[in-house]
């Protein structure tokens, strides 16, 4: 039996939300938009390990929440660091130290806290295909014309070909803990590229647009018209 763990990330500040408060913590149908996330890896067919990763000045706010919402789904709130990169790598430190670093029989799912409107039976269909492939994504086709370049010289690319990247990203723990082993880079944009620059193909599972990852305002009422649509 695999150990499956999901780190949820919640470090963002908000700023393109024009808010004080961060957006994984603005309300949605009720309740705070990270208790959503963590409830759809709570309600899959196997049992997850949920780790959040928090902002340190978040840590009794969250508590707060948790009483007022009488939030109960089991999880352990760790330490974020000062980019995602490292947020990431506190998550994988602190499975490693669970695990007594053997992390052969281990798979970790990296999911952004934001994107609240996914199916539990999506997330299982990471897992199991992270049994069969080292790294998985979960992605969409673009359905969109793409061009590349800048706003003087550009080309048309062939978007059958262009692929818009989700989370959950799900791999076998001992590559993602390897991978964050090397220095953080600019060019590591998700946990995905960390695993490939370590010469690892990434296995693409067709996504949702419907999970969405709320950073704009208008996005908590397209999130709230998915959450009733969907029947979890």
């Amino acid at each position: 039996m695999q150990n499956r763990y999901a780190i949820i990330v919640a470090g963002g500040s908000g700023s393109r939300m024009k808010s004080d408060l961060p957006k994984q913590f603005l309300l949605l149908d009720g309740k705070p938009v990270v208790m959503h996330t963590l409830e759809r890896f709570a309600n899959t067919e196997s049992e997850i390990r949920l780790i959040l990763v928090l902002h340190a000045d978040m840590f009794s706010f969250w508590d707060e929440l948790c009483d007022k919402h009488d939030f109960q789904i089991p999880h352990t709130v760790i330490t974020g660091g000062e980019t995602r990169f490292q947020s990431v790598l506190n998550g994988i430190r602190h499975i490693a130290e669970r695990q007594h670093q053997f992390l052969d029989n281990t798979l970790i799912a990296v999911h952004d806290a934001a994107r609240p409107v996914i199916t539990s039976a999506t997330i299982e269909a990471c897992f199991e295909q992270t049994l069969q492939h080292a790294a998985t994504v979960l992605a969409v086709p673009s359905t969109n014309s793409i061009r590349q370049g800048n706003e003087v010289e550009n080309k048309a690319l062939d978007r059958k070909e262009v692929w818009i990247v989700q989370t959950p990203q799900t791999f076998q723990g001992h590559i993602l803990y390897q991978a964050f082993q090397q220095d953080e880079l600019p060019s590591f944009t998700d946990d995905a590229s960390v695993v490939e620059k370590l010469g690892y193909n990434i296995h693409l599972i067709h996504g949702d647009h419907r999970n969405i990852k709320i950073t704009f305002p208008e996005d908590i009422s397209i999130a709230q018209f998915y959450l009733k649509s969907l029947n979890y």
